[in-house]
């Protein structure tokens, strides 16, 4: 289970997504997340994901 905390929630993410995964679906799926909220969770502090990058940036 993902942590609530959407700053806590960035930082294991984009650490996830850097280290295990080559996309957000992909980690969505291994991980029964929903990519929908997590966005929704992560735009409420500013970051929005970058699909060439592979991580949530600013912005």
């Amino acid at each position: 289970m993902l942590p609530q905390d959407a700053d806590m929630l960035l930082s294991i993410i984009n650490m996830k997504l850097r280290d295990f995964y080559g996309s957000l679906d992909a980690l969505c799926e291994d991980l029964d997340e929903d990519k929908e909220q997590i966005q929704k969770t992560l735009s409420g502090i500013g970051y929005t994901y970058d699909g060439e990058k592979n991580q949530f940036i600013a912005g």
